[in-house]
C-alpha cells in the first residue's frame, strides 16, 4: 500500500492545484479619474459585472489627472501597469506617440464602432487608440433657478443678471452674492469666449493661433466681467467657485457635465444651457467637447486581452450606458440613446446637447499640452493687472512656437558621446582595481560569518533598488534625449541637456527665488523652533498639551495643511484677509492675484509646517546638556546670555547641524506647499521654485532627459551647500 500512497498524493494535489487555477479569476486593473457621482455608478456597475463574470476580477484605482497620466507614463516604461486606463481624449496623441496604448480597430469590429457616437472614437495617425463610453466633458452655464428664473441667452443679458444679482446683503462691505463664478484662472474656462470672439488656440497643421485679435478681444472680456462690470469674485479658482455655488452664494456658474450630480444632491435646483452669445460677434461660445473612454495598456499580456475586452463592452453596452446617464446627467456614447426618455425627458440632458453642438471636439495632439502650458502665465497677467491683452496675445503666441518646438526636437547625439563611454568604462575598471584588495577581504569575511552578511542582503538590495539604481539611471537620463518622440528608442546624447538648463529662459530668476524661499525659510524654522524649546524646557503648566498643539502643523499631512491655507488666504473669504480687515484696520491683500503676495503666502504655509520639526529636535538637544552646567554658570554669575552663548549655542550646535542640513534640502525640495498653495506657481508662473520647474519640464512637456539634468543641477548644488556648512559650522569637531 505504502508504495501507492505516494503517487496518490501526488495525483492528488495535481487535480487540486488544476482545480484551483480553474477557480481563479482573471485579474484585470483599471485607472480612472470619475468623480464622487461616477465613482458610486461605477461601484455598481463592477458589482453587476463581477455576478455576470465571476472568471473575471476588476480592480478600480482613482487617479488624479495628473497623477494618473505621470504614473502611467513610468509604470508602462518599466514594462508594468493596469490593463486599462480610463480619461480624456487629450492623452491620446502623446501617449500614441510614446508608443504606451495599443491600437484598438483590430479589436472592435465596425458594427460595434457604428452603434457609438463618432466623437466617441478617438483616432490619431489613422489608429483608432481610444474607445469612449461618454463624451461631453463640457462647460455650460448652469444656474440655479431660485435666483435665475430665465437664463441670459446674450452676453449683454449675462452681464445685466449678472449685477442685479451681485449684492452686499448685510451691508458691511462685502459682496456677499455672486451673478457669475467660474474658475477663470485656467485657459481651459477661457477658451469658450476665445471661439465666442471668432477665434481658436490651434489650426489643423497643430500650430498655435493666438496672436488674434479675437484672442485680444475674449481676454479683455473676461477681465472686464470681473473688474468693469464686477459680477464675478476677484480670486476664483475651481474649488471657491464650485463652493460658492453650492451654497447658493452665486446665481450661475460655468461649469462642466462632471458637476451636475453633485449640485443636484445638494438640492439646487439647476439649469443647464448654452453660455451666452457674444453680441459683438454673434457667435456662440465654443467649449472643448471631449470623450472619455478606455485604453489599452501596450504592456496588456496576451491572457488577459479577452478579459478586458469583456469588461469595455460590458461598458458600452445598452443597460450600463444608461445607468450612467440617468445616475449622472452625462452623455452616453452609444447612439442608440439619443432619443431614449432618460436623454429626451431630461432638460439638463438636452440642455447639455445644445451645448456640444456648437462646442469643437478636442485636439488629441501633444502640441495642445504646450499651448496650455504657454497660454496660463499670460492670460493670469492679464487677470492680474501687469500687462495687456494685447501684450498676452503676442506673448502666448511666440511662447507658444518656442515650447513646441522644444517638445518635438530631438537631441543628435554628440561627437563626443563614445569618448562619454570609454570614460565610463575606464572608470568602472579603475573602481573594481582599487577596491581589489576590499572585494578579496569581503568574500572572506563572508565565508567566516555568513550569516551576518545574508542579514545585511535585504537592506543592501532595498537601498539598492531604491537609491543606488536610480541614481544612477538619472545620471544617464540626465545626458540622453529621453523625450516624447523617443521615449523608449532614447540615445545617450551628451552633456546638451546641460547646456540647455543654463539657457533655459528665466532659469536664474527661479534659482534666485529659490535660494530666498530656502532662506526664508530655514531662518524661520531654526528660530521659531529653537525659541518654542527653550520655553518648553523650563517647567511650565500643561507643557504636555502645549507640546502636542505646536507639534501638529508637522503631523497633519501637508497637503491638508497647505490646502487649507489657500482656502484662508482667498481674497473675499479667507480668514487671513478677515482677520487683518477686522482686528487691524488694514485693507484687504490679493494674497493668490499678485505674484510677490502669493510667494509670500508659500513661504508662510511652508514655515507653519516647518517650525514644529525643529523645536522637537532643539528640545532633545536641551534636555541633553547636563544641568550641572548651568548651576555652575549661576555660580559665577552669568548673565541668560552668557549662558546661552557659551553653553547651550555650543552643546546644541552638533544637534541642530544636521538638521538644519535635513531642513534645507526638504524645504529646497519641498514641492507640495508651491504647487498646492499656489496652484501649480500662479499667479503667471511666478511663484515656481526649482523643483516645481522641473515636474513641469518633466510631465507637461515630456522633456526627460532636460528634467533629469536639472534635476542633477539641483543635487549639485544641494551637495556643495551641505560640505560647505558641514565645514563652516565645524559640527563634526568635539566640544570641549
Amino acid at each position: 500500500m505504502k508504495r501507492w500512497l505516494l503517487p496518490a498524493l501526488l495525483v492528488l494535489i495535481g487535480l487540486t492545484g488544476v482545480a484551483q487555477a480553474a477557480e481563479t479569476p482573471v485579474e484585470i486593473t483599471l485607472w480612472h479619474q470619475f468623480n464622487y457621482a461616477e465613482r458610486v455608478v461605477l461601484e455598481k456597475q463592477l458589482e453587476e459585472f463581477n455576478r455576470l463574470h465571476p472568471e473575471i476580477k476588476v480592480t478600480s484605482l482613482y487617479r488624479e489627472t495628473e497623477e494618473l497620466r505621470s504614473g502611467f507614463q513610468n509604470s508602462a516604461l518599466a514594462g508594468r501597469g493596469p490593463e486599462m486606463i480610463h480619461g480624456p481624449s487629450d492623452q491620446v496623441g502623446p501617449f500614441a506617440i510614446m508608443g504606451i496604448i495599443k491600437p484598438l480597430e483590430g479589436l472592435f469590429g465596425e458594427a460595434e464602432r457604428d452603434s457609438l457616437n463618432p466623437q466617441a472614437l478617438v483616432w490619431f495617425e489613422d489608429h483608432l487608440y481610444q474607445v469612449a463610453d461618454r463624451f461631453g466633458n463640457h462647460l455650460t452655464l448652469v444656474y440655479n433657478k431660485a435666483l435665475v428664473p430665465e437664463p441670459p441667452t446674450t452676453d449683454l443679458e449675462l452681464i445685466q443678471i449678472g449685477q442685479e444679482l451681485t449684492k452686499d446683503t448685510d451691508g458691511d462691505g462685502k459682496v456677499d452674492q455672486f451673478g457669475l463664478t467660474w474658475n477663470f484662472t485656467e485657459p481651459f474656462f477661457f477658451i469658450p469666449f476665445l471661439g465666442g470672439f471668432g477665434g481658436w488656440m490651434i489650426d489643423d497643421q497643430n500650430r498655435p493661433t493666438l496672436d488674434t485679435q479675437a484672442n485680444r478681444d475674449a481676454l479683455q472680456f473676461v477681465q472686464d466681467l470681473r473688474d468693469k462690470y464686477k459680477i464675478t469674485p476677484q480670486n476664483a479658482d475651481y474649488e471657491t467657485a464650485h463652493t460658492l455655488f453650492n451654497e447658493g452664494k452665486a446665481g450661475m456658474i460655468i461649469n462642466g457635465d462632471w458637476s451636475w450630480a453633485t449640485y443636484i444632491e445638494n438640492g439646487i435646483d439647476i439649469g443647464v444651457t448654452r453660455i451666452p452669445k457674444i453680441t459683438k460677434t454673434g457667435l456662440w461660445p465654443t467649449p472643448i467637447v471631449s470623450p472619455r473612454g478606455y485604453s489599452l495598456n501596450r504592456n496588456l499580456k496576451e491572457e488577459k486581452l479577452d478579459a478586458t475586452l469583456t469588461f469595455i463592452r460590458f461598458m458600452l453596452s445598452y443597460d450600463q450606458q444608461k445607468a450612467l446617464a440617468a445616475q449622472t446627467g452625462i452623455m452616453p456614447a452609444r447612439t442608440a440613446l439619443r432619443d431614449d426618455p432618460v436623454i429626451s425627458d431630461n432638460p439638463i440632458m438636452t440642455g447639455s446637447l445644445e451645448q456640444i453642438e456648437v462646442g469643437k471636439p478636442m485636439p488629441v495632439v501633444p502640441e495642445l499640452r504646450a499651448i496650455w502650458d504657454s497660454m496660463r502665465p499670460f492670460y493670469q497677467a492679464v487677470l492680474g493687472g501687469t500687462i495687456t491683452a494685447d501684450e498676452a496675445a503676442t506673448g502666448m503666441q511666440k511662447t507658444a512656437e518656442r515650447k513646441i518646438a522644444e517638445m518635438n526636437t530631438v537631441i543628435q547625439p554628440a561627437p563626443y558621446v563614445p569618448v562619454l563611454y570609454g570614460i565610463a568604462l575606464l572608470a568602472l575598471v579603475a573602481l573594481l582595481w582599487f577596491s581589489r584588495h576590499s572585494f578579496g577581504q569581503f568574500v572572506r569575511d563572508a565565508r567566516k560569518r555568513p550569516f551576518i552578511y545574508w542579514m545585511v542582503v535585504p537592506a543592501f538590495v532595498v537601498i539598492f533598488l531604491t537609491v543606488v539604481y536610480p541614481f544612477l539611471y538619472n545620471v544617464v537620463l540626465s545626458m540622453s534625449n529621453m523625450g516624447l518622440r523617443n521615449f523608449f528608442d532614447w540615445d545617450v546624447v551628451g552633456f546638451q541637456n546641460y547646456g540647455k538648463v543654463f539657457l533655459e529662459p528665466g532659469f536664474y530668476g527661479v534659482l534666485g527665488k529659490t535660494i530666498i524661499w530656502t532662506s526664508v525659510n530655514l531662518v524661520f524654522h531654526v528660530g521659531i523652533g529653537v525659541f518654542l524649546a527653550l520655553l518648553l524646557h523650563r517647567v511650565l503648566p500643561g507643557r504636555g498639551l502645549i507640546r502636542m498643539l505646536l507639534i501638529l502643523p508637522w503631523a497633519v499631512p501637508q497637503y491638508i495643511t497647505a490646502l487649507t491655507w489657500r482656502g484662508m488666504f482667498n481674497t473675499e473669504y479667507g480668514a487671513v484677509n478677515l482677520i487683518i480687515a477686522k482686528y487691524f484696520s488694514m485693507p484687504i491683500v490679493n494674497w493668490l492675484g499678485s505674484p510677490v503676495e502669493a510667494f509670500t503666502a508659500c513661504i508662510l504655509t511652508n514655515i507653519w509646517l516647518g517650525f514644529p520639526f525643529m523645536m522637537i529636535v532643539a528640545l532633545g538637544g536641551l534636555q541633553s546638556i547636563p544641568h550641572q552646567l548651568y548651576e555652575a554658570a549661576d555660580i559665577d554669575g552669568a548673565s541668560p546670555w552668557q549662558k546661552f552663548k557659551n553653553i547651550t549655542y555650543p552643546l546644541l550646535k552638533p544637534v541642530m547641524t544636521p538638521s538644519i542640513i535635513l531642513g534645507t534640502v526638504w524645504t529646497f525640495n519641498n514641492l507640495n506647499v508651491i504647487w498646492l498653495v499656489s496652484n501649480a506657481g500662479e499667479p503667471s508662473d511666478q511663484t515656481h521654485i526649482l523643483v516645481s520647474f522641473v515636474y513641469k519640464s518633466a510631465f507637461n512637456l515630456y522633456r526627460y532627459g532636460y528634467a533629469a539634468a536639472m534635476s542633477m543641477v539641483i543635487f549639485a548644488i544641494l551637495l556643495v551647500f551641505g560640505i560647505f556648512f558641514l565645514k563652516r559650522a565645524r559640527a563634526v569637531e568635539p566640544v570641549y
